[in-house]
């Protein structure tokens, strides 16, 4: 007997509950938009600018974040401090992220019209100031990699980023209406906006960094949520053409019902490789695998509570479809 992890022919209201949904996620949204404005969003070095240090040191003393954090963060010139463990405990490598805009560090001044080359000059003297600073207090060290990304070019990068995930919601757009009809798109788009907002949100409210792997993470979520959107959209298309007449809720529930067993497998394998990646990996992969794993849990959520109730009010609205029976007729209807 094959294993099943939704029995055929559950029959579950999801589009009942469709009200409750879009409230909890308008609610998220709200609450994350308050918390953004009252503490703002913080970005790492690749998008505002900063450096990044991989620092070796002598095995025979112990060095922790902590010892590293306290002489690192007194220095002049450095701003949004962050100490993370690299490789293997015996390693004894640890990477130091931090934020830089001032262009006065340790007495030395870029000089004028040379831009980022002369941030690269002054910056140089920060990691002399920084080596030393660690000789003093935790003994010898070697830097290991030293990266440098000026503001202008973190300015670039950030609006870049923005840019690709414009480009890509517009491929969404034009994929979903050339495989289904132009009803179907704008569900697709907010369900994946919805994911990205949701995501982001999360971050801001737990005070966590958007970098480069961030970006990356949102850009595979877009991805993962489409997929698991176009599947139950070919099987709503499916049960439309089966039949000459139909209640279009009903429609929707039981073609979610039907793909239910397929989007619990695809999420809870994904899923599965995503917790290896966050508790396994190591603090550097550890923000890129969190913003998956809340990407696919909020992506399998959309498909069934944003993109099915967004395609159910435009062809309520602008379709074939009839309007939803309500009160005294729904009532009448069910018996």
């Amino acid at each position: 007997m094959p294993f099943e992890i939704v029995k055929p022919g559950i029959r579950i209201d999801f589009i009942g509950k469709r009200r409750l949904a879009a409230g909890l996620s308008i609610g998220f949204l709200a609450v994350s938009l308050v918390v953004a404005a009252v503490q703002g969003v913080r970005v790492g070095i690749d998008f505002a600018g900063g450096m990044e240090l991989q620092m070796k040191f002598d095995p025979a003393r112990s060095v922790d974040e902590g010892q590293i954090r306290q002489v690192v963060g007194g220095l002049d010139g450095v701003e949004g401090l962050m100490v993370v463990r690299f490789g293997e405990a015996e390693d004894h490598e640890f990477l130091i992220r931090f934020q830089t805009e001032s262009e006065e560090v340790g007495g030395a001044v870029a000089p004028e019209g040379e831009g980022e080359e002369g941030g690269a000059l002054v910056h140089a003297d920060l990691v002399t100031l920084i080596q030393g600073a660690l000789t003093e207090a935790l003994g010898p060290n070697t830097a290991r990699r030293i990266e440098f990304v000026g503001p202008r070019v973190g300015k670039e990068l950030r609006n870049d980023g923005l840019f690709a995930l414009l480009v890509a919601s517009g491929f969404i757009l034009v994929y979903i209406w050339i495989r289904f009809t132009l009803r179907f798109s704008p569900g697709a788009i907010v369900a994946v906006v919805h994911d990205l907002l949701v995501t982001a949100g999360l971050f801001v409210i737990l005070g966590m960094e958007f970098d480069l792997r961030i970006l990356a993470a949102m850009l595979a979520i877009m991805g993962y949520s489409l997929n698991d959107t176009i599947i139950i959209y070919d099987r709503i298309r499916e049960n439309m053409g089966l039949r000459t007449s139909y209640d279009l809720p009903e429609v929707l529930n039981e073609s979610i019902n039907q793909t239910l067993s397929r989007t619990v497998l695809t999420s809870g394998t994904t899923l599965l490789a995503l917790f290896s990646l966050f508790f396994l990996g190591g603090e550097v992969i550890r923000p890129f695998a969190f913003a998956m794993i809340i990407g696919v849990l909020v992506g399998t959520y959309s498909s069934i509570y944003i993109a099915a109730p967004v395609l159910l009010l435009l062809e309520t609205r602008f379709g074939d479809a009839p309007q939803a029976p309500r009160g005294k007729q729904a009532k009448k209807a069910r018996a």
